[in-house]
């Protein structure tokens, strides 16, 4: 006789529920209880189909709203906005961050201009908060037009697995291009967490909220303070370099280096699963917040391309705004070579991380694990970009190209004229290496600080970080980089 286990029940909670649940217990204090829309009368409820609501978190204060799916499928009208800007607006002069449960037809069709109008005020909001208070979106069911739009303003999207967001619903499309698709396979969770769009994916309700305290507790109430420190926890008893293969072609999961470094191996990553050849996750270190970059050699090698340079642009920028320091794990044979990533802008969408750590003034730490090799070693936060200070693990090599490729291009001649041309191709690469790759050499030129064993990064990464401590990340005017 066979068991049929039921499969479990995802927690999908009222709009009330979604707050209550985000917020310590009792906190809770409901805004614009009294506001209705003459537009659905009688069927209005408070806020006309928004509850916003100021409470704390961790014991911190937070402005909150919750649409209400159960009003006009969550549409957005003239009153509807105006609620939630005003929520925006006391989060502004109170400094205090703002996070929404967002489940929202659009905008209401039967206000017309009122409605998207409504949209444009919430969307400066947005922008008038951006870098100002952290800003999380939790999406919570299917979001259309300005209802996906607003949310891609704020700092965080989390999406629980019951979500979509789309500018244009399953219906639209079928009309205008033709094409049958449902609202997954339009714009869930498993293709916005794919392209960006989302940074998190909760199961439900339960699990958003718990994901969205947590990644609070790595934000500073606003970007003039710093995030709170917690008590130091060891991390775990692994070597950082005991998953590190000794040939640079191997791959490994740099996420085992990071969680060995930081307390208590825990990890808080961002967009896992987009561009998945570059880690963004936070952490902390001696309890200190750090917002940790990586390349990861188990996708692609770890090179840098298109995607993995946008993400970890925007990663260095949300935490410089909020003060965090960064602390990069470089591990690149380069950016990614070929004619679509060409197409597809690499130049340009490097140039943002380039520009992005150039223009951070938070600490900033470097430590080459195992190979760093051209534009991309200067893109991952170089000393000559900017960093505090570089580390070098004894075993890493740098250059402009890996050791064969520059022998192919420096002793072509010699090469070419050799008997066994494969052997002396070798025996150059390996010299060519040894003089000009080891990271004595880069610590000789410069390049890198200090030569480390690995069992000593953590030790340094938070002497480091405690001897930056006054360090004051200041906004930068266009241009204003420090050299």
């Amino acid at each position: 006789m066979s068991v049929v286990l039921a499969a479990p029940t995802l927690e999908r909670l009222s709009p009330l529920q979604r707050l209550e649940e985000l917020c310590d217990a009792g906190s809770l204090r409901p805004l614009r209880t009294g506001v209705r829309s003459h537009a659905l009368g009688a069927k209005a409820c408070a806020g006309d189909g928004v509850l916003a609501a100021t409470g704390r978190i961790g014991g911190r204060p937070v402005a909150i709203f919750a649409q209400d799916v159960s009003m006009a499928g969550g549409s957005l009208g003239a009153v509807h906005a105006d609620t939630v800007v005003e929520l925006m607006r006391l989060a502004g002069r109170a400094r205090i961050p703002v996070i929404g449960c967002v489940e929202s037809a659009g905008a209401r069709i039967h206000e017309g201009l009122a409605a998207l109008g409504g949209y444009g005020r919430i969307f400066r909001g947005h922008v008038a908060l951006s870098g100002r208070v952290p800003q999380i979106s939790i999406i919570c069911g299917a979001c259309a037009g300005g209802g996906a739009y607003a949310p891609a303003l704020t700092d965080f999207v989390l999406m629980t697995e019951q979500a979509s967001m789309f500018l244009t619903g399953p219906g639209v499309v079928g009309q205008v291009t033709g094409e049958e698709i449902d609202a997954a396979s339009l714009g869930g969770p498993k293709v916005h967490d794919r392209n960006g769009v989302c940074h998190m994916v909760a199961a439900d309700d339960l699990d958003a909220a718990a994901k969205a305290r947590e990644l609070l507790d790595y934000l500073p109430q606003h970007a003039a303070e710093r995030p709170a420190p917690r008590p130091t926890v060891a991390p775990p008893h692994d070597p950082p370099d005991a998953a590190v293969p000794a040939e640079e072609r191997q791959v490994y999961d740099v996420r085992v280096v990071a969680r060995s470094l930081v307390d208590g191996g825990r990890l808080l990553e961002v967009s896992p699963r987009y561009a998945r050849n570059v880690v963004c996750a936070f952490a902390r270190l001696e309890g200190r917040a750090v917002g940790i970059v990586a390349n990861q050699p188990r996708y692609l090698g770890g090179v840098l391309d298109s995607d993995a340079s946008q993400k970890a642009a925007r990663f260095v920028r949300t935490c410089n705004m909020f003060g965090i320091p960064l602390v990069v794990l470089v591990d690149t044979p380069g950016f990614l070579p070929g004619s679509q990533q060409e197409r597809s802008g690499v130049i340009r969408h490097g140039a943002k991380l380039v520009h992005a750590f150039a223009e951070s003034t938070v600490p900033r730490l470097t430590v080459i694990l195992r190979k760093g090799f051209g534009g991309a070693v200067i893109a991952m936060n170089s000393k000559h970009l900017g960093a505090d200070l570089v580390y070098a693990w004894p075993q890493a090599t740098l250059g402009v190209m890996g050791s064969k490729q520059a022998v192919d291009i420096v002793s072509r001649r010699e090469i070419a004229a050799a008997a066994d041309r494969g052997a002396t191709r070798d025996a150059l690469a390996a010299a060519y290496a040894d003089e000009h790759m080891t990271s004595d050499r880069a610590a000789a030129d410069g390049f890198v600080d200090a030569v480390i064993r690995p069992a000593d990064t953590r030790g340094a990464l938070a002497s480091a970080l405690a001897s930056l401590d006054g360090i004051e990340a200041q906004p930068l005017a266009p241009g204003n980089i420090p050299l």
